[in-house]
């Protein structure tokens, strides 16, 4: 009888440990992209002022700056991607648990 109810409880369980599973794995994701991300500002703010010191003229350092923030732009844009991603493969996931656990529940009334 113990067995059978240990039993019973981990299998009403298992969708709760598969939406704690899908979410933990959304924000690795998300962590992984921020440091990505977070490492690449790094490197292009060193870039930059290692170049900066190199100019000469105010065309030089306006140009630069353009390179610059164009750079960063499009390593925002990248991220905002990634992330975007990473939250609809999460929903995606969530939705089709969801959808199996109701089916389910329905199948055993």
């Amino acid at each position: 009888m113990f067995q059978d109810m240990t039993k019973m409880m981990n299998e009403s369980m298992g969708p709760f440990k598969d939406l704690v599973s899908i979410q933990t794995q959304m924000f690795e994701e998300l962590s992984r992209h921020q440091m990505e991300c977070t490492k690449a500002f790094l490197e292009a703010t060193m870039q930059q002022t290692q170049a900066i010191q190199k100019c000469k003229t105010p065309a030089e350092l306006l140009e630069l700056q353009q390179v610059y923030v164009k750079e960063l732009e499009k390593t925002l844009r990248s991220a905002n991607a990634q992330n975007l991603k990473a939250m609809q493969d999460a929903r995606a996931a969530v939705e089709k648990l969801a959808t199996g656990s109701l089916t389910r529940f329905t199948q055993s009334k």
